[in-house]
């Protein structure tokens, strides 16, 4: 499984963007995409997960009611759209894929390449 995280840059907090990321290789609709994040010097730590029918969706406390999570199965790509954004969101922003939405990063084996969020104060 091949994945790639784009979108991230610097915006100013309460700000938004709208992260992408594609995925190849191994079948993506029957699986969770799941987001995660990393700040400078701490844990990867878990955003975001939807399901493969996208009827199932869970969010990290933190984010709820500011990020929401999305795919398009036909386009092997998950979404993450960041509103209100918070300079404790700044961090790289990772995707993931597995057979169910662990929120433990230790559970995943394919990443790809993150992307910087930065939000300024």
């Amino acid at each position: 499984v091949q994945l790639q995280a784009f979108g991230g840059g610097l915006v100013q907090a309460g700000g938004y963007l709208r992260l992408s990321c594609a995925a190849s290789g191994r079948t993506f609709s029957s699986k969770y995409m799941v987001w995660f994040r990393q700040p400078p010097g701490k844990e990867r730590d878990f955003v975001a997960a939807i399901g493969w029918n996208s009827g199932s969706t869970y969010y990290a406390d933190s984010v709820k009611a500011r990020f929401t999570i999305s795919r398009d199965n036909a386009k092997n790509t998950v979404y993450l759209q960041m509103n209100s954004l918070k300079p404790e969101d700044t961090a790289v922003y990772y995707c993931t894929t597995g057979p169910i939405p662990a929120t433990s990063h230790r559970a995943y084996e394919y990443w790809g390449q993150g992307t910087q969020v930065t939000v300024s104060s």
